[in-house]
């Protein structure tokens, strides 16, 4: 039997609530980027679903790092101060917070999730410079009204935000529903924030059979989509260049390979400017 590597930073009144027969979401996405805050079930379904499709490696590692890439971009470039990261998912190495304070260390960061062990994860391990803030919000993206009021206590929503939602809103099923949420939240920022999604989409039969393999294993479904589906979040919103692309492909950074991570994964993502 595997060792349980899964961190201790979690309260007992937490592990508690811990469900560790059935995977996780964020645990299931933690073990595939490569840290330790998963049980075995979640390693169980994650090397069935690698056997399957190893792509969806590739894929949860170099969304991974278009996260980097955006956010530097955001507060290096644009000059945003403020993020609004929704769906934070189990820290790892280079969480929004730090991409963006090591740009500007004044930046403050609201993670937002509904999930008690990722808010309890996050309280313990995430930290943020001296200048800047950090806050974690026990919210739920269903209710982006409630999402944004609350996130009002350390941000200017009347200023320019980053809006951050990674590898989420797979999990809406109903795609107009989840463009209305997007839409929702956008509304309630001001003018010059920017909207930054990237999802796992069903541009191969592997990443479609690595969909279903992972729906049927009991976890929260996941539902990938179309790429003018993913372009459909956007409607409204000016595309900040190259626009709808692969997660690599936005932004590159020099890595001696084609498209910087060379992988053609079977994940989409743009980031968005609300005018």
């Amino acid at each position: 039997m595997p060792e349980d590597t899964s961190q201790d930073s979690v309260g007992f009144a937490t592990r508690a609530q811990i469900d560790t027969t059935t995977p996780h979401s964020a645990r299931f996405w933690n073990y595939f980027v490569g840290g330790k805050d998963n049980y075995e079930v979640d390693r169980e379904i994650g090397d069935e679903i690698k056997g399957i499709f190893p792509g969806l490696v590739d894929v949860a590692q170099t969304s991974r790092r278009f996260l980097g890439r955006a956010v530097r971009y955001l507060a290096g470039e644009q000059g945003i101060r403020q993020f609004l990261d929704i769906g934070t998912g189990l820290p790892t190495a280079d969480n929004t917070h730090q991409v963006a304070q090591r740009v500007a260390p004044d930046a403050r960061i609201v993670y937002v999730d509904n999930d008690p062990i990722v808010l309890t994860h996050a309280h313990a391990l995430l930290t943020s410079t001296p200048e800047g803030r950090t806050d974690y919000l026990d919210a739920d993206l269903y209710d982006p009204e409630a999402v944004l009021r609350a996130a009002a206590g350390t941000l200017d929503l009347t200023q320019p935000v980053g809006l951050v939602i990674l590898n989420t809103l797979g999990h809406v099923g109903d795609y107009g529903q989840a463009r209305d949420l997007v839409r929702r939240l956008m509304a309630g920022l001001g003018s010059g924030s920017h909207l930054v999604i990237s999802d796992s989409t069903a541009t191969s039969e592997g990443m479609i059979a690595a969909s279903q393999a992972y729906n049927a294993s009991g976890a929260v479904p996941y539902h990938v989509r179309g790429v003018e589906e993913i372009a459909g979040f956007f409607d409204g919103l000016e595309l900040v260049e190259p626009g709808v692309v692969r997660v690599p492909e936005w932004r590159p950074e020099a890595t001696g390979k084609p498209g910087g991570d060379g992988a053609a994964v079977d994940a989409y993502c743009a980031v968005g400017r609300k005018s």
